[in-house]
């Protein structure tokens, strides 16, 4: 069964990609972002049912997934089926998260058949591995801990509540000035774990086809580490050698890199753009996937995009694609685009 993980042609990887930026490399204070992996569906597994294809496409503005399964029973099949989003945790780092909305935070739209579907939503908090949901709710908190409004409202709690929670690692009381001078202000330090879901009736001797997107959290970086010299800094080897695993980046794809780095001579060459990809909720399913399709879309002709994968071409000027036949994912998908910056 066909894996996903081999280093890429040079050809493949001096692509442009459309994804957002991922941490990747030396962590910066305000000029980077961090993403959130976020993957495809996960299914009760059942043994009358296979997926026979799955074609995904990723880019920066988009992820979308399509889904074919059949259903060889006699009779009708019905099973769970959930979208688990990533886990948000408040902290210093800039998270990419695409929408203000506390609960549909990646625009998760889904369709049977052609028939968008209405899901089911369960929002809860956790501390430690405890729930916490009940306590935030009953103070009237958001349970998103990522926007604005909720930091507002914990500073509007009564401060006996700040000790309390903040004994209980629910939140930290922390003192910055906001532009009315130095204040002590509630930060939320909970892990929000979100799951659309929906009850999906597989009916006998048939096909049916899901389909789902969403829009990706991308994080990135003015610059990037690549290419840099080194030296004796044991933390920038450590970070190169991480993402020519992590990508699979070969020789050819460092040799261009370095160019530019070479061409730019002062300033920075290029910035960052990464996402992360969830792949191994596929192997949730009972078997492996008939056939698998993955194309990645770099966004730019001029960008180039590494990520590991077998047998992956290029299909257009911006796109590239992999197929598999019984495909059995055993990796989850991690995509770099180095953007070109202008040369003054």
């Amino acid at each position: 069964m066909p894996t996903l993980r081999s280093a890429l042609s040079a050809a493949s990887l001096s692509l442009a990609c459309a994804l957002a930026p991922v941490c990747a490399g030396p962590a910066r204070a305000n000029d980077s972002s961090a993403e959130l992996s976020a993957g495809g569906l996960v299914f009760v597994r059942n043994l009358d049912v296979e997926m026979r294809s799955e074609d995904l496409f990723i880019s920066t503005g988009e992820v979308r997934v399509r889904y074919v399964f059949h259903n060889a029973a006699d009779k009708p099949v019905t099973s769970l089926i959930a979208f688990p989003m990533p886990d948000i945790t408040a902290s210093e780092a800039n998270i990419s998260i695409p929408t203000e909305d506390p609960v549909n935070i990646l625009d998760f739209k889904t369709r049977v058949n052609g028939t968008p579907v209405r899901t089911d939503v369960e929002q809860k908090v956790f501390v430690l591995g405890i729930d916490r949901t009940a306590m935030l709710l009953e103070q009237k908190v958001p349970l998103a801990p990522h926007l604005q409004s909720t930091r507002q409202v914990l500073d509007a709690l009564p401060r006996p509540l700040w000790d309390e929670w903040a004994k209980i690692g629910l939140a930290r009381v922390d003192t910055y000035d906001v532009g009315q001078g130095m204040k002590d202000h509630l930060e939320p330090q909970w892990t929000l774990k979100t799951t659309f879901y929906w009850m999906q009736t597989f009916p006998p001797k048939a096909d049916t086809i899901i389909e789902h997107s969403y829009k990706p959290s991308v994080g990135g970086s003015v610059g990037t580490s690549l290419a840099m010299a080194v030296g004796d800094n044991v933390y920038l080897q450590r970070e190169q050698r991480m993402y020519e695993q992590k990508f699979c980046m070969d020789r050819a794809f460092l040799s261009t890199v370095q160019a530019g780095v070479k061409k730019a001579k002062t300033g920075i060459a290029f910035s960052e753009e990464r996402i992360g990809y969830i792949l191994t909720t596929g192997a949730n399913w009972s078997g492996p996937i008939g056939k698998f399709k993955l194309t990645v879309d770099k966004g730019a002709p001029n960008n180039l995009v590494s990520f590991c994968g077998t047998g992956v071409k290029k299909t257009g000027p911006t796109t590239f694609e992999m197929n598999a036949t019984d495909f059995y994912p055993t990796e989850d998908l991690s995509i770099l685009i180095l953007k070109p910056n202008p040369t003054p």
